[in-house]
């Protein structure tokens, strides 16, 4: 009786899912991909600035001193630290695309309800719980859209999906300007609609297939960079199986361990003296050019042509990282950031206020920009989400805490020149830091 040999079958070679996106060409579904995410960063940028402009209109309603102002701005932000450190144990263990889909639909529906606040307590309170739920999209958005981007383009395309602030800067401008007329309730109220964004982000962005892959969803990953491949690595998907790497996921404990620990010191470190140095001037800017005679329109103008010349600077680091690496124009961008705060707290005419504006706003910003992208990087896919949370909860504390320490010193009637030079000076201290990070351009993802 004679026995049919059977088929050899070839076993699948295994590959990091990071190498794949080595040679993935860019395909519309990352420029859709982009989009839609782009928006939910202008939606959290919008958000952060809408009570700042409104400001004025909530002081006078419930009859709030500039103390009272300075804490209610920093209600958010006192919200997103318990709210990060959540959102990055939820995003890592259930997935990107749900942790912004419900971070949206939170933000939406807290927002909204803060528009019908019947005293300062109760405005102060849901201004924080907008907070906690839209970290999820804080958190998110960056991680996760460098998780769809081949090696050679995410740089790039992070820092431009980075200049979604002064595009959200913009609309909240626009929108107090339209409805502030009506009172601060409308400017918030239209502001909280933007929630529904989350129907795009469930219709047109995938799932991260280095999260997928993670939960050992090799099908679901692999159809995934189909999807944004536009079919062109079929052949190859077909023949490996896709392998993440062996850390606890969602711990955060793993990342101050061993290799982990430098880089997490150091990036809280960064994101609480970056965010200081360009948050406290944000915060209490349209203030500090009253003091310096300019009437609130006059300031809402500065401040609009201010989020305009954000957009060179962007164009520019994203461009630079993608040739000379993220350290070189992180560092040379928040050096020259820092010169021009000094000199913006130095200037005496119109003129140079917008001079040096112009120079903090364009390396302030793109030195965001490269810094959003970069902080992503250095951890692998199952602590990812924890790592960026830990970090962004740096850049809150400094948040939440800079608005009173300012609207202190302005209490005290200290000098323009020295509020802005104590901002300023934790530029310096971002340049230093900075570094001493690992460079991570042209690195595949973990």
């Amino acid at each position: 009786m004679s026995h049919q040999a059977l088929p050899h079958v070839q076993p699948k070679r295994v590959v990091r899912v990071g190498e794949l996106f080595e040679h993935m060409p860019v395909t519309s579904r990352h420029w859709k991909a982009g989009l839609a995410l782009f928006f939910s960063f202008v939606i959290e940028a919008w958000e952060m600035m809408i009570v700042i402009l409104a400001s004025a209109s909530i002081g006078a309603e419930f009859q709030l001193d500039e103390a009272q102002i300075g804490s209610l701005i920093g209600s958010i932000f006192l919200g997103m630290i318990p709210g990060c450190l959540i959102w990055g144990k939820l995003v890592d263990r259930y997935g990107r695309k749900n942790a912004m889909i419900f971070s949206l639909i939170l933000y939406g529906a807290i927002s909204l309800a803060s528009a019908f606040s019947l005293n300062y307590e109760m405005l102060w309170w849901l201004r924080f719980l907008s907070g906690v739920g839209l970290s999820g999209v804080l958190v998110a958005t960056f991680p996760y859209f460098e998780e769809l981007l081949p090696v050679k383009a995410r740089g790039k395309a992070t820092v431009y999906l980075a200049s979604g602030w002064p595009v959200g800067f913009l609309i909240a401008i626009g929108v107090t300007y339209l409805f502030l007329d009506l009172g601060w309730r409308w400017v918030i109220g239209i502001s909280s609609l933007a929630g529904l964004w989350f129907l795009v982000v469930a219709a047109i962005v995938p799932e991260s297939p280095y999260w997928l892959t993670l939960k050992g969803r090799q099908a679901e990953a692999k159809a995934c960079i189909r999807r944004l491949s536009a079919g062109r690595m079929d052949t190859e998907l077909d023949q490996v199986e896709l392998a993440a790497d062996d850390v606890k996921e969602g711990s955060f404990v793993e990342i101050f361990k061993g290799h982990f620990l430098r880089p997490t010191v150091l990036q809280i470190f960064i994101n609480f003296c970056f965010s200081w140095g360009y948050w406290a001037l944000s915060s209490w800017m349209p203030v500090l050019l009253a003091n310096k005679g300019l009437s609130t329109p006059q300031g809402l103008g500065f401040m609009a042509l201010s989020a305009l010349f954000m957009f060179p600077g962007y164009m520019a680091s994203s461009y630079l990282t993608g040739t000379f690496g993220r350290k070189k124009v992180m560092a040379a961008f928040v050096l020259f950031a820092a010169i021009g705060g000094f000199g913006f707290a130095s200037a005496s005419t119109m003129t140079e206020l917008y001079l040096w504006n112009f120079v903090l706003s364009f390396f302030s910003l793109g030195a965001w920009g490269v810094w959003d992208t970069w902080m992503a990087e250095l951890y692998p896919t199952e602590v990812r989400g924890v790592s960026y949370s830990i970090g962004v909860t740096g850049q809150r504390v400094a948040n939440a805490i800079a608005p009173s320490v300012i609207g202190a010193m302005l209490s005290a009637h200290t000098s323009f020149w020295a509020t802005v030079s104590f901002i300023s000076a934790f530029l310096v201290v971002t340049f230093v830091a900075s570094l001493f990070l690992k460079e991570m351009e042209g690195e595949i993802l973990r």
